[in-house]
């Protein structure tokens, strides 16, 4: 397995322009993590480079944010450097258009929560995209509707829960769809809003136990995964929006 070189590391945090970054590309790429990634976690991939996504992410880290950089390695065509694209681009100044002609190109899960958890679900278009796109028949674009679902609870803590509300007919509405990469999304969407705090938390599970009762085997699936889940006793709930959630709970410690 090919390691990077000390001096290869320098060149890595020093790059700042396309070139450069490519070049940091390829000294970390290892063409044995294709083959892995695709046994191990199903990632199918065209123009791969085969690195690992902790790597992609330390690397972004030390590129910053860079949004004309980001559309430059969008535009190579290489899979690790769309990725890197999702990871150094401002949420704040992604385009509507921008986001409709990048989300036809995802061909996997990783690409495609890469772009919509820390990225698409910060932007001002997300929760339109959410809707849009969980209606649409490909794959990945269904997947990326209902993974900023899954994500827009931390990409605005503060958001009410009438916003999550409307996610449970969108949920319901999909629960049918037996492909693996949308209907995994759409069970972390109910999950994700169930842990949000303790009123979402029980209109989830009451979602879930309607949806419980279709016939579909998709159906049955994310509800009952998604119960196990939201009954625990020991469930982390996030309490969003803490200065509701919160504040409740110390009045209830102070009685």
């Amino acid at each position: 397995m090919k390691r990077v070189s000390q001096s290869e590391g320098e060149k890595c945090r020093k790059a700042m322009n396309l070139q450069q970054v490519i070049s940091c590309l390829h000294a970390l790429a290892d063409p044995e993590k294709i083959a892995i990634k695709e046994r191990k976690f199903g990632i199918k991939t065209q123009n791969a480079l085969g690195i690992y996504h902790k790597d992609l992410k330390d690397l972004a880290k030390e590129i910053g944010c860079d949004n004309k950089l980001a559309i430059d390695l969008f535009d190579t065509g290489i899979y690790e450097a769309r990725i890197l694209c999702s990871k150094i681009y401002d949420p704040e100044c992604i385009a509507e258009q921008q986001m409709d002609q990048w989300v036809k190109t995802f061909e996997n899960w990783e690409i495609c929560d890469s772009f919509c958890m820390g990225f698409f679900a910060k932007s001002k278009h997300g929760l339109s995209k959410a809707f849009e796109w969980s209606e649409n028949e490909h794959e990945f674009i269904k997947r990326a509707g209902f993974v900023i679902m899954a994500a827009y609870g931390f990409a605005d803590k503060a958001a009410v829960n009438e916003v999550f509300e409307q996610f449970f007919p969108i949920i319901e509405r999909e629960v049918d769809d037996d492909r693996i990469y949308v209907k995994k999304a759409v069970n972390w969407a109910l999950r994700n809003i169930g842990k949000r705090n303790v009123d979402l938390n029980k209109q989830a599970i009451v979602v879930a136990k309607r949806v419980l009762a279709n016939n579909g085997k998709s159906a049955k699936w994310i509800a009952s995964n998604a119960i196990a889940e939201l009954e625990k006793p020991d469930i982390n709930i996030l309490d969003y929006p803490r200065r509701v959630y919160r504040s409740m709970s110390k009045k209830a410690l102070q009685r």
